[in-house]
């Protein structure tokens, strides 16, 4: 898909890009872009684990440029929509910090067929997890580490 698609041309009716400070809930992503024509919902949620490389982690702490985040989050919405024919797309991640075990990045993808929710939820993962500024403090036992922008 070209990047000069324009967001009149897609039905962003059933969709949500945000980044935002208040807990995530995948109810509501869930309930957001399904639409009578769906069959499937796909939801991929990342939490806070307690470790990374062998280090003990005990918090996180994530930071956004959030008015570019929201933007490319978007683009990327676009571009499954056109992509893989979703009827809606919403994806959201948390900024502040968080602990262990608490969500940090839902997305949710809805579609008439499983394959193509499944394929277009981890593909906007991957481009979220690279494009998107968002960037996250590790707190561990021993210290804290900055990791950079794409990194969430």
């Amino acid at each position: 898909m070209s990047s000069t698609i324009r967001q009149e041309d897609v039905d962003l009716s059933h969709s949500l890009f945000e980044v935002t400070v208040e807990p995530l809930l995948v109810d509501a992503l869930v309930d957001l872009v399904l639409t009578p024509g769906d069959g499937a919902v796909v939801t991929f949620v990342g939490t806070v684990r307690d470790q990374h490389q062998g280090r003990k982690v005990i918090a996180l702490e994530y930071g956004a440029y959030a008015e570019m985040a929201e933007s490319e989050m978007r683009r990327i919405g676009m571009e499954m929509i056109g992509k893989w024919g979703l009827h809606g797309i919403a994806m959201r991640h948390r900024t502040g910090k968080l602990e262990v075990g608490e969500t940090s990045v839902i997305i949710a993808a809805s579609s008439a067929h499983r394959r193509e929710a499944f394929e277009a939820c981890s593909e906007a993962l991957d481009m979220l997890k690279v494009t998107v500024p968002v960037w996250k403090k590790e707190y561990y036992e021993d210290g804290t580490a900055w990791i950079g922008v794409g990194a969430g």
